[in-house]
């Protein structure tokens, strides 16, 4: 079997571990809710651990970690620079939309006194 149909029925098999975990969550509907909720977190959960052995699995898996590294090594602003940068943006909006405001106000003005003129 080549490495695509290896790969294909992976796909399909943890697609099958999520549809049995749905299908549990609705053929159990007597079962109290924390039960079939766990059915559902057991169908993703084995679906996830099935899907990991297909090579898309493997190279998403290396893709998270290395994001998680990428984000580790992000500057990230303090509180105080947070704080102030939200500031800076919600006075610049409220300033732009008092002079947005005036410039519509002004042109409305302006077209009502060339119709009335014309």
């Amino acid at each position: 079997m080549n490495d695509t149909a290896k790969n294909w029925l992976i796909v399909i098999g943890s697609l099958a571990c999520v549809g049995l975990g749905v299908f549990g969550f609705y053929r159990f509907a007597e079962s109290p809710l924390v039960v079939r909720l766990a059915m559902i977190i057991a169908g993703l959960a084995a679906g996830a651990g099935v899907a990991y052995l297909s090579t898309q699995g493997k190279t998403f898996v290396q893709f998270a970690r290395e994001s998680i590294d990428e984000g580790k090594k992000v500057a990230w602003p303090t509180r105080k620079e947070t704080i102030q940068m939200t500031l800076i943006v919600f006075v610049f909006a409220v300033v732009m939309a008092i002079f947005l405001f005036a410039v519509d106000t002004a042109i409305g003005y302006l077209i009502a006194w060339l119709t009335k003129r014309g």
